[in-house]
């Protein structure tokens, strides 16, 4: 192979048409915004039709392709560790003089924020107690309420936040990465493909890659601001007796919408970057309080333990054959998987868009390896304290999941000063709503202008706007049948985006074997 698969004289923004001072890619930004638009109106307007067609679809992919998820999850992380072990891990995103643009902290803050904050918000209690009290199925068919059930629990917990969904994210950021920084190609998916598609990437092919991407993206956006409002205003009625209803709903989507705005208009510094960086601090801060109160000096002992599940629960987890549990397998870990894969681009790129300078080797380090640790710490502290507040009996919690929107508060009830730390709770979930939104703002921004990175700032505040939008209008017209039809569309385009990361990785290792090979024009670093 030679050098020539990465002479392109395409440039970022080459097809561009200029409308009301925004610079939009043509066709991606028409035809995903005609598509988008289409699937929202069907959804409002016949939500249980749309519900139960898209509902049957997510069935269908899941329970016959279950193999292939697990083939590819395994796989993700695999490539991930073998390519940061390998020379490619010494290669530097930019080049060998390029610096980074933001500090480990702040880059961290970024990445952590974007690719499952708010998830683990939620899920950290209510997963592991669903796991233990065999909510809806138990994990290797153990035995719920015993011991070994809540050792399972936080295992199985580990196996669905830990390296399997960060490598899913690590691929796409680093293919997106590595080949816009080191061979100019634009930041959009359909340059990852260019060892594999040549000069056709520009065209029809490319289109496709980059339409899809951003369906996927901003639907799964709306449908998580949708329902994270919902949970969000079920908060504020746990702590200040306010009903969770559609006006306070619409509430929460207009309020994250419009520091969304501001955040866009502020930039990456003054925006996302500052708002992650309060976000960790927080989430530190309530981190410490209930590691105090639970594990207390305990807690490194606590996280071995949940390590230790982790690990010995690892390759049995991985096993999709011959399985007795199949019921929390499709429900649980294939949903995850699909679901992971169909955000992939979003958080992807986001990284991508985040990490010039760094090498291969520390971005495989920084986006999959740290995440997992501080998540064993993360789910050790709250996961475990839920467990045991279940086993004792204690509160709301005694009975296991009565509202998986409430199990987070229901945990924080048990402890003192309830009120205070629900309350930073809440405002936790509000800015990681934030962040997202405008994370997601700036990449589909990014694909619906050709891959330029400087496009009017009307542009970034458009698409957040229409994220808001598109919430509300589902939840206002369709209700939680629209959005439970929206998500269950996003989580359909984890096949199709499963089969493109494994081509991904392809075009990744021809890639950097080149750039190996080529000695004299090699962009490479020592860490």
């Amino acid at each position: 192979m030679s050098e020539e698969i990465f002479d392109t004289d395409f440039e970022p923004g080459q097809d561009n048409v200029r409308l009301f001072g925004l610079d939009l890619h043509n066709p991606v930004f028409f035809i995903s915004s005609l598509l988008v638009l289409l699937f929202v109106t069907g959804s409002i307007m016949f939500p249980d039709t749309a519900n139960a067609w898209l509902t049957a679809t997510k069935d269908v992919v899941i329970n016959n392709f279950d193999w292939l998820f697990m083939i590819a999850g395994n796989f993700f992380v695999i490539f991930c560790l073998g390519l940061a072990l390998s020379p490619a891990g010494k290669i530097r995103l930019g080049g060998a003089d390029a610096e980074p643009e933001f500090g480990l902290f702040s880059w961290f803050a970024m990445l952590f924020a974007a690719g499952m904050g708010i998830g683990l918000m939620f899920w950290s209690v209510a997963e592991p107690v669903a796991y233990y009290t065999d909510w809806y199925g138990t994990p290797l068919d153990v035995k719920p309420n015993t011991e070994k059930a809540a050792s399972m629990a936080m295992g199985a917990v580990m196996y669905h936040w830990g390296l399997h969904p960060w490598a899913i994210y690590a691929v796409v950021g680093l293919a997106l990465a590595y080949f816009a920084y080191n061979h100019d190609m634009p930041l959009t998916i359909r340059s990852a493909f260019y060892p594999l598609l040549g000069e056709r990437c520009w065209g029809w092919p490319g289109h496709i890659i980059d339409t899809l991407a951003v369906l996927a993206t901003i639907v799964g956006l709306a449908t998580s601001l949708g329902l994270g409002a919902k949970q969000a205003a079920g908060g504020l009625e746990f702590l200040f007796g306010i009903e969770n209803g559609l006006n306070v709903q619409i509430a929460v989507i207009t309020g994250v919408t419009g520091v969304a705005v501001i955040s866009v208009v502020r930039g990456m510094d003054g925006g996302v970057k500052l708002l992650s960086n309060i976000n960790m601090g927080l989430a530190l801060l309530l981190f410490l309080f209930v590691a105090v109160l639970g594990a207390g000096f305990g807690l490194f002992a606590d996280a071995a333990g949940t390590a230790g599940a982790y690990v010995a629960n690892l390759l049995p987890l991985s096993n999709w054959m011959g399985r007795e549990d199949e019921t929390w397998l499709h429900g649980w870990t294939v949903f995850y998987w699909a679901w992971w894969i169909s955000w992939s681009p979003f958080v992807g790129m986001f990284i991508a868009r985040i990490s010039l300078g760094r090498t291969v080797r520390q971005f495989i380090t920084a986006v999959l390896v740290v995440p997992t640790v501080v998540t064993i710490f993360w789910m050790t502290v709250f996961g475990g304290t839920a467990i045991e507040q279940t086993q004792a009996e204690m509160g709301q919690l005694a009975g296991g999941i009565s509202d998986v929107s409430l199990a987070f508060f229901h945990m924080l009830e048990n402890l003192p000063w309830a009120m205070i730390t629900s309350f930073v709770a809440i405002v936790l979930v509000l800015v990681f709503f934030v962040t997202s939104s405008d994370s997601g703002s700036l990449v589909i921004d990014s694909i619906t202008a050709g891959g330029k990175l400087d496009a009017p700032v009307a542009q970034r505040v458009f698409w957040a706007v229409m994220e808001g939008a598109i919430a509300g209008a589902l939840l206002y017209g369709g209700g939680k049948q629209a959005l439970d039809a929206l998500q269950a569309g996003a989580v359909s385009t984890g096949l199709p985006f499963t089969l493109l990361l494994l081509v991904m990785c392809l075009s990744v290792i021809i890639g950097m074997r080149q750039d190996l090979k080529a000695g004299h024009s090699l962009k490479t670093a020592e860490t």
